[in-house]
């Protein structure tokens, strides 16, 4: 795992979604965000789409960073398999399961 912090300053709090995104998927990773809204923005969902990549959000924004970890690891085999599928799509990660909602 990767977090932006080793790579952008202030955790990329002051660089857009799209090149945060393009640049992780630039280095082979697969991207996950806090923001389910960024799949239904066309210039943050683009790199995705040039990259026929796979990206994954929390359907839960204030999520504890334990219940973030927990989720993620609860759902690891379903995310590598849905890596394996490819894309262009994204995931919710939701309590329970991962959900394609895009596209």
């Amino acid at each position: 795992m990767h977090r932006l912090a080793e790579v952008f300053p202030a955790d990329a709090q002051d660089v857009p979604d799209e090149d945060w995104i393009r640049h992780g998927l630039g280095c082979g990773w697969v991207p996950l965000s806090k923001d389910g809204r960024i799949k239904t923005r066309d210039r943050e969902i683009e790199p995705v789409r040039e990259s026929s990549a796979v990206l994954f959000y929390l359907d839960n924004q204030q999520l504890r960073t334990m219940e973030m970890v927990e989720r993620l690891h609860a759902s690891q085999d379903s995310i590598h398999k849905a890596v394996a599928r490819g894309g262009p799509a994204a995931y919710a990660v939701r309590a329970d399961r991962i959900e394609r909602t895009w596209p």
